[in-house]
């Protein structure tokens, strides 16, 4: 009786060899891009962290700061009998709206107020003027008048997943306190009305029609960018 023997030898043809080195090729490229954008990640948050403590250094500046200068006022009489022209000293609060921080960096930023949001552990200068490289490093003033005045002051900050700036603001709630304290030292506490999400191309929050009151507008982006993050604050 014939046996037939069946050999259970793989046959690995030259089309095998090469989807086999494609995908050898394909992984050490996924290998490689996991690896860049991992170190990317660190970079991105390194930078992050730095510019933060940019911001704290700034905020220290002003809290340390003062707004109090001594003025003299001379005044002349027409008794040329006098011996000494008397001096009047007046002790004035500044009308600076403005101040300027150099951070060890050795770059200088102009801030104009400080904002805190104690419920969500905000707690940021706010620079006088808005860019990008800006926004990374503190928040920004984005339209309106001066701090504490009459009027809609607009504020933008990135909205970072860590919490950094605005990264939390999507917390906010009706009611929430929010305090402004401008470069003369006065703070002034506001609560949240209205929250809300509008498309970048909408800029009716930076109204300035506010019934001669005060108000703060808080933007942040939302939706991964598409869109942004409105929170509405009124003097209480």
């Amino acid at each position: 009786m014939n046996q037939i023997l069946v050999s259970e030898r793989i046959y690995v043809t030259k089309e095998m060899k090469k989807k086999k080195k494609i995908y050898k090729v394909i992984f050490i490229l996924c290998i490689i891009l996991v690896i860049i954008l991992a170190g990317y990640y660190v970079l991105a948050e390194y930078d992050k962290s730095q510019k933060e403590q940019i911001s704290q250094e700034i905020l220290e500046q002003m809290d340390d700061s003062t707004t109090v200068e001594e003025q003299k006022i001379v005044v002349a009489l027409d008794d040329t009998e006098e011996e000494e022209t008397p001096v009047i000293n007046l002790t004035t609060t500044s009308t600076n709206t403005l101040n300027s921080e150099i951070t060890a960096n050795g770059k200088t930023y102009k801030s104009e107020a400080i904002l805190e949001y104690p419920k969500l552990g905000i707690n940021y200068p706010v620079l006088s003027e808005e860019s990008e490289e800006l926004l990374k490093v503190s928040l920004c003033k984005y339209w309106g008048p001066n701090p504490n005045k009459i009027g809609n002051y607009c504020i933008v900050g990135h909205n970072y997943k860590s919490g950094k700036m605005f990264g939390k603001l999507n917390s906010a709630e009706i009611g929430d306190e929010v305090k402004l304290t401008d470069l003369n030292g006065d703070t002034i506490t506001y609560s949240v009305y209205n929250k809300y999400v509008v498309e970048p191309t909408d800029v009716s929050c930076t109204s300035q029609l506010t019934n001669n009151q005060r108000e703060i507008t808080l933007i942040t982006c939302t939706n991964y960018g598409q869109d942004r993050l409105v929170i509405k604050a009124r003097e209480i």
